[in-house]
């Protein structure tokens, strides 16, 4: 599995909000879209897609954790969450190099610091044990 991460602010971007950089144009959205289109297409045709997914911007989240035995729900968005979960792409291919790899083409190289992270999906609990 390989996962995207992004902030509130890549969010704002993206839906015209500009906030400490401007809002993406519309051509740059288009862009941005039709890469990602390109990119898991090429996956799909070669065998080795799953499934990819985007997610909902943090505003929209809620964490849930339990207190004193009763669940405690907070919406988001998380100030102290600097990034968040913003996508994943699945692919079953030959080898973690080769899932690597895949990964590379979805780092943005005009983000600085951008970068996404593989990491195997478990089969079942014996595979905790290597």
């Amino acid at each position: 599995m390989i996962l995207l991460y992004g902030s509130q602010q890549d969010y704002d971007v993206l839906s015209g909000r500009a906030s400490d950089r401007p809002a993406m144009s519309a051509e740059q959205i288009a862009a941005m879209h039709q890469h990602m289109e390109t990119f898991h297409q090429a996956l799909a045709e070669s065998g080795e897609l799953v499934d990819a997914r985007g997610l909902s911007e943090p505003v929209h989240a809620r964490r849930v954790q339990v207190r004193e035995g009763a669940p405690v729900v907070t919406d988001g968005p998380y100030p102290e969450t600097q990034e968040v979960l913003a996508g994943y792409t699945i692919v079953e291919c030959a080898s973690f190099d080769r899932a690597t790899e895949i990964a590379a083409g979805l780092v943005d190289p005009d983000a600085p610091g951008g970068y996404v992270d593989v990491r195997p999906v478990l089969d079942g609990v014996e595979d905790l044990a290597g």
